[in-house]
């Protein structure tokens, strides 16, 4: 495993920031790093990038202990944290070669173009970065976390601020960078999660409340499954809130509500039916599947 935490715990006079944290993440996995603000994301990825230190347990990151040898783990990271921390009175350009001189990397020139294409920065390397949008500086963000071409990636929040065409870039440049790295990725856009991670962990309150894939948590928490119907009529909903499989119906609009049932066979047929049978016009009638969000707000939710 690239990443090992153990019983991680991190107290601020008296207030547990992280309260007994395990996880791990392996090389060529996007794992997703969910929790509300203040759940304590933040503070584990500084203690994984040895910015500050644990108050107990053990954090490993290819082997190297984060609290005995913070340097040689730095070397094995990259990191973007959520606020990102840039010299905006120099160029894009200056800023990769200054960053990649105090990597002392002998190619520094190649691999400067090498991210500048990467992180499709061609047009702007030549412009200061603070006349670039939010978008742009994210992207050269990115592109001096990796510049040392690291094991580990640790991306907070790295598309804040992107516009939608920027997001479908940088998420495929994510993937990518998945396949052969370890990638933790933390984010509050849960479609985002949905598309690129491999694995979700969710922690709340310091604690962690969920360590899974994506598609065996919705069906772990999900009990029953949820239909999406519409009728032509409110009579109809009144009708069906009788029938034995429904455990709850709340309305969407005025005449399309999301149906939960107690049963995990496919009742779309007995739905179909029950319409015909009590002269109901049925407008629309699908199976509603259970998201990322939907877990996270079960998860987290006082």
């Amino acid at each position: 495993m690239s990443v090992i935490v153990e019983n991680l715990t991190k107290d601020y006079d008296g207030q547990l920031a992280v309260n007994d944290v395990s996880f791990t993440a392996a090389k060529g996995e996007i794992v997703g790093f969910l929790g509300p603000n203040g759940a304590g994301k933040t503070t584990t990825m500084k203690i994984i990038t040895c910015f500050i230190p644990q108050t107990k347990g053990k954090v490993t990151v290819c082997g190297h202990d984060v609290s005995k040898e913070s340097l040689k783990v730095r070397k094995l990271i990259g990191y973007l944290p959520e606020h990102n921390p840039l010299y905006k009175e120099m160029y894009v350009k200056e800023y990769l070669n200054f960053v990649a001189g105090l990597y002392k990397l002998s190619n520094k020139k190649n691999r400067v173009g090498e991210l500048i294409e990467l992180t499709g920065l061609e047009k702007e390397q030549h412009k200061k970065i603070q006349a670039l949008s939010k978008g742009y500086r994210q992207r050269v963000g990115l592109a001096q976390s990796m510049l040392h071409d690291p094991e580990v990636l640790i991306l907070d929040e790295p598309t804040s601020g992107l516009d939608p065409n920027q997001l479908v870039e940088i998420r495929s440049l994510i993937k990518n960078i998945g396949k052969e790295k370890t990638v933790i990725f933390s984010t509050h856009i849960m479609q985002e999660v949905q598309a690129i991670c491999d694995r979700v962990i969710i922690i709340n309150s310091g604690k962690l409340v969920a360590n899974d894939k994506i598609g065996n948590l919705t069906s772990t928490l999900t009990k029953g499954k949820t239909y999406i119907v519409e009728f032509k009529s409110k009579e109809a909903i009144k009708l069906l809130e009788k029938k034995e499989f429904v455990k709850d119906i709340s309305v969407l609009n005025d005449l399309k509500y999301k149906v939960n049932t107690v049963d995990e066979r496919d009742l779309r047929e007995e739905i179909f039916k029950f319409a015909l049978q009590n002269n109901q016009t049925l407008l629309e009638l699908r199976e509603d599947q259970s998201t990322v969000e939907d877990v996270f707000q079960k998860l987290t939710k006082k």
